[in-house]
């Protein structure tokens, strides 16, 4: 069973975690509606990506005429 030989310090501990935190995320720019957005994603707001619309948002499909 493995069990420390000498007591590890809090500021030993402490020095070993100090490259745990995590970074704050880096949004981009939506280029057609500019809302922020995470890189390399599709923005959720308008649905584009690379500059062409790749996901149609609910509001522009009829769900009425589709269900018959």
């Amino acid at each position: 069973m493995a069990v420390p030989q000498n007591k590890v310090s809090k500021s030993r501990r402490n020095m070993r975690r100090a490259h745990d935190g995590l970074t704050a995320a880096n949004p981009n720019e939506c280029s057609n509606c500019g809302e922020l957005k995470r890189p390399h994603h599709v923005c959720p707001s308008c649905g584009h990506y690379d500059g062409r619309e790749v996901v149609a948002l609910a509001a522009g499909v009829d769900l009425d005429d589709d269900a018959a």
